[in-house]
């Protein structure tokens, strides 16, 4: 038999200590930064870190610094190719402008879906509110 096992745990995070990672998390948020600490609830702590907003095909970045993110909350995380890093399709626009746009978007979002919900009710569907955020 092949002594080879594969980890599906905390401990599988070993070789990405140093390395730079996108984190998504349950509330949407993605963050980007170098990865530092890990413990066994994954919890993690990630220093030079960015919240990175995407909105259509630009980006924005606010500095966020160390942030240490608990376990529970990390619907995804992946290695960030450095050399692809920079070939990415996506703009790059300033902070207020993406954010000046997400919220309008989310407004947006917010009419269809009244909208959406009231035509539905109508019909005699049953409705569940599910607030933008709370989705797992």
């Amino acid at each position: 038999m092949d002594s080879f096992q594969i980890f599906t745990t905390s401990t599988s995070l070993v070789d990405c200590v140093d390395k730079k990672l996108l984190v998504v998390l349950r509330d949407g948020r993605k963050l980007i930064g170098i990865l530092r600490s890990f413990d066994q609830f994954a919890n993690l702590v990630l220093q030079d870190t960015i919240e990175r907003i995407y909105v259509g095909d630009a980006y924005g970045d606010i500095p966020r610094g160390i942030f240490i993110i608990r376990g529970e909350n990390v619907v995804l995380l992946g290695e960030i190719d450095l050399d692809k890093e920079d070939e990415s399709p996506l703009r790059e626009v300033p902070v207020e402008e993406i954010l000046q746009v997400q919220r309008e978007e989310m407004e947006a979002r917010v009419k269809r879906d009244k909208v959406k919900n009231k035509f539905l009710s109508e019909q005699g569907f049953s409705v569940d509110s599910v607030e933008f955020g709370e989705l797992y």
